[in-house]
């Protein structure tokens, strides 16, 4: 699907579900990762993320199009358009649109493992870190035994 082809839909939506027009633009945005669409406030474009429409198919990508539809209507009428807000709720109710997309996967968050790890000499206690500790200055927090380092 194009971006043409992608505005056509969002404004054929816009006008059938909400009745009113979609006076702005409507693009495909490859750089979001976590969302599957985003409303910007200040432009009132709508962006969405391509790989909803690969993973899950034209039935996610409108579902996707009238949430931020329900941004976009709420904002421009000046009413409460955030998710928190009672009117974009009751909006999303009765256009029968999704709160959350689906997970899109790509958020793959990295957890940085325990390089350095010290252990007690005395009570065995291990002390796993991020960041290198001077042995020679920092002592055991339950027996205060020496710390020597073990990996």
């Amino acid at each position: 699907m194009t971006n043409e082809e992608l505005q056509q839909l969002v404004t054929r939506i816009s006008n059938t579900i909400f009745n009113k027009p979609f006076m702005h633009e409507a693009y495909f945005n490859s750089r979001l990762k976590t969302t599957g669409g985003r409303y910007m406030l200040q432009t009132h474009h709508i962006q969405i993320n391509p790989k909803s429409l690969e993973l899950y198919g034209i039935e996610e990508l409108e579902g996707i199009i009238r949430h931020e539809l329900c941004h976009y209507h709420l904002h421009i009428e000046g009413r409460g358009y955030k998710h928190r807000d009672k009117d974009f709720k009751d909006l999303l109710k009765m256009t029968k649109s999704p709160r959350f997309c689906a997970n899109l996967g790509s958020a793959k968050r990295r957890t940085k493992v325990a390089q350095h790890v010290y252990g007690c000499v005395l009570c065995g206690l291990l002390y796993r870190r991020k960041i290198r500790l001077n042995t020679l200055k920092y002592r055991c927090g339950k027996c205060s035994g020496q710390l020597k380092k073990v990996q």
